[in-house]
């Protein structure tokens, strides 16, 4: 489990579940689902465009990342957000569809940007993640007041001249950066759950955005590690352990936050009648 050749996959997974822990925590604090999902499975119709002309499918990635972030965030204030995604996302798709039809060797790259292939991570692919990676997570700290003000109080940002529809595009910007960055090294399939799962059970333990960002960076961790170690063990895809692992995180979430809420609701039936008698 820990051979030589494994050192590739434990390192991008540690970086890709950092990024997605930080990214993600956001995601789901603006509820920007639907453009995580839209945004890494598009884009891979990049790479496919990339590869048709002899270019590094990364460059293909990058670019079409870019243009959904900015199409998603432009387009997004003059109309409803959601459709606007999902018209980024299909249109994407069908221009993938296009341009994969001209080829008959990218198969096995399909699969990999779909699905990943984090068990054979190369030393070149190290790099060019970590660089991305410390982009994304420089930004995410520059960001991090507005996007917690915009995220929580929009019209007290909007009041102290802040731009919330700037701030969503520079996010959007952020996302596209990080789906680039982890698309090659764990699919695009891997990368969305990887950013929704971790951080929604870590917004279950806290209500405090510091100590939940560093929950989802810690669950996300645990997730991909955990997944690593079981897809090396049984031979099964990443995917399923990362799948099975986040929603049993949030599952475990949602019931400590019941429970959290039945013990205040019962602490509050108690003091009441102790107030009452006090007056």
């Amino acid at each position: 489990m820990f051979a030589g050749f494994m050192a590739n996959a434990w390192l991008a997974g540690t970086i890709v579940a950092i990024v997605a822990g930080v990214v993600g925590f956001f995601v789901v604090l603006r509820g920007a689902a639907f453009p995580a999902h839209a945004i890494p499975n598009g884009a891979f119709a990049g790479a496919a465009g990339a590869n048709l002309i002899g270019l590094n499918p990364l460059v293909g990635l990058g670019v079409f990342s870019l243009a959904a972030a900015l199409g998603i965030g432009t387009l997004g204030r003059r109309g409803r957000s959601d459709a606007v995604t999902a018209l980024a996302l299909v249109t994407m798709l069908a221009l993938g569809a296009a341009l994969l039809s001209q080829s008959t060797e990218y198969e096995p790259q399909i699969f990999s940007l779909l699905f990943g292939e984090i068990l054979g991570v190369s030393t070149s692919q190290i790099i060019p993640v970590a660089i991305l990676a410390v982009v994304c997570v420089t930004a995410i700290g520059l960001l991090y007041r507005r996007l917690l003000l915009t995220s929580l109080a929009p019209e007290i940002a909007a009041a102290r001249g802040v731009r919330p529809q700037v701030v969503d595009t520079m996010f959007l910007i952020v996302l596209a950066c990080s789906t680039t960055m982890t698309v090659p090294v764990v699919g695009a399939f891997l990368i969305f759950t990887l950013m929704i799962g971790p951080p929604a059970a870590a917004r279950c333990f806290s209500d405090r955005p510091g100590p939940a960002l560093g929950g989802s960076v810690v669950i996300a961790l645990l997730t991909l590690w955990a997944a690593i170690a079981c897809s090396y063990q049984t031979n099964w895809p990443v995917g399923f352990y990362v799948g099975v692992f986040s929603a049993t995180w949030y599952g475990v979430g949602r019931a400590y936050l019941a429970s959290r809420r039945g013990r205040d609701a019962t602490t509050s039936l108690v003091r009441a009648p102790t107030a009452s008698g006090s007056l």
